[in-house]
């Protein structure tokens, strides 16, 4: 038999995250010491409420809504209200095996084309091409701190020829960015809003990374643009639970048609999100003091390595954009950009190859697979190459109310340390 894949498919490749992470953990089984700056992981256990709700609704065995239980979504809607300001109805939430799985099914259903941003998450556009959509793709700049514009977001309908008000345009939208660390603040958000609006422009915005913003102060577009904006998130981050594959979606009323057609999708493909998750999520929820002050104390910790390692690169050359939140930051290495030409080096990923080859650092290429450039010497550095036990319970034992202690990274994360500098 021949010919079995749509040829539109065809060169179609795997999640370039998570095959590089696959590599890693062999080179790391092999007896390799990888300094692995390249995978998006939390660093912290699973909060210890939390892995004992589970433990309590392992038994949990029905099938639950295909929209999720009520009673998680009510949790879900109080959490954005309580931190987002958001007036949430619960009947407009779906829940599903992870974020991911419900993006594709949106990208799936949505009727029109979808904008991305460069650089941007590397499964946006290939989910989108995965779900027959045509996708194009806004370009910034470090200049711009990796953020769009108004004007970027008009000079890419004008350049690929799209009409402002007829034709339906989905754009997505990471804040905190993954892979920049960038965020946007209340004045930039208005200002895009009112471009959106003018160009009929709906907006996925994936705020996956929303609750581990390092001033508390995130803000969602959902705020400025509530008719026209679906909010995308879910507890693989701020809570630590990336393999539980729990995600939700968050539509406004005056896009049911969308909600309801990724509703119908999801009972043809899903069915529901793991029940004991749903119930121990619940559960967690509710209890609004330790969730609180878990998120405190890992945005504080993570707040902590990034000016470390930013401070780092910016001491040798490199120039790096401060990041707002979340596990990642976007160092620009074009300072060697002259020593590396000398040695053949020419392109990011030669780069990224170089520094696993000669100096066990893992490090993912910021050129294609985030929509950059493939000459361009930026690197997608994750920061949360250390295990989060130990600085979280120290980050506690001080209290929110005392700032860490000099010599905190080097006492509780040393590998982050080591990596640095070997790097």
């Amino acid at each position: 038999m021949a010919n079995l894949v749509q040829p539109e498919l065809a060169n179609y490749c795997p999640a370039s995250n998570l095959a590089f992470n696959e590599r890693i953990k062999r080179l790391r089984e092999a007896g390799n010491n990888i300094y692995h700056f390249a995978f998006g992981q939390s660093p912290f256990p699973v909060p210890s409420e939390l892995q004992e709700a589970l433990k309590e609704n392992t038994y949990r065995s029905a099938y639950l809504p295909v929209a999720g239980n009520e009673e998680l979504r009510i949790e879900i809607a109080r959490l954005h209200s309580r931190y987002d300001g958001l007036k949430v109805d619960s009947e407009n939430i779906l829940v599903g095996p992870g974020s991911k799985e419900l993006i594709f099914l949106l990208f799936r259903i949505f009727n029109g084309k979808i904008l991305c941003i460069s650089p941007t998450w590397t499964t946006y556009r290939p989910q989108a091409h995965l779900a027959g959509r045509d996708s194009f793709i806004i370009n910034t700049n470090y200049e711009n701190q990796w953020k769009i514009t108004p004007d970027m977001v008009k000079k890419t309908l004008v350049e690929a020829n799209i009409d402002g008000m007829k034709e339906n345009k989905l754009l997505v939208l990471c804040n905190p960015d993954n892979p920049t660390g960038a965020t946007y603040n209340e004045t930039e958000l208005k200002a895009l809003t009112e471009t959106f609006k003018e160009n009929n422009i709906l907006v996925l915005t994936d705020e996956i990374y929303g609750r581990l913003h390092y001033q508390q102060k995130h803000c969602t577009l959902a705020n400025f643009y509530p008719e026209g904006t679906i909010l995308s998130s879910g507890f693989s981050k701020w809570s630590s639970a990336g393999g539980w594959r729990v995600g939700y979606h968050i539509y406004p009323e005056k896009l049911n048609e969308l909600r309801n057609g990724v509703k119908s999708a999801a009972s043809h493909t899903f069915s529901c999100a793991p029940a004991p998750m749903q119930y121990a999520l619940t559960e967690y929820l509710r209890n609004e003091t330790a969730v609180d002050s878990y998120i405190k104390h890992c945005s504080r910790v993570l707040a902590c390595v990034e000016k470390y390692c930013r401070e780092a690169l910016c001491d040798v050359g490199v120039r790096v954009v401060p990041s707002g939140g979340g596990f990642y930051m976007m160092p620009d290495f074009e300072v060697v950009r002259e020593s590396l030409s000398r040695r053949n080096i020419h392109t990011g990923q030669q780069m990224c190859d170089a520094m696993l080859d000669e100096c066990n650092v893992a490090l993912m290429s910021g050129g294609p697979a985030f929509l950059r450039p493939n000459n361009e010497l930026t690197v997608r550095f994750c920061y949360v190459n250390f295990d989060g036990t130990k600085p979280l319970e120290k980050s506690r034992e001080i209290g929110l109310d005392n700032p860490l202690p000099k010599g905190f990274m080097e006492e509780y994360i040393p590998d982050m340390c080591n990596g640095i500098k070997v790097g």
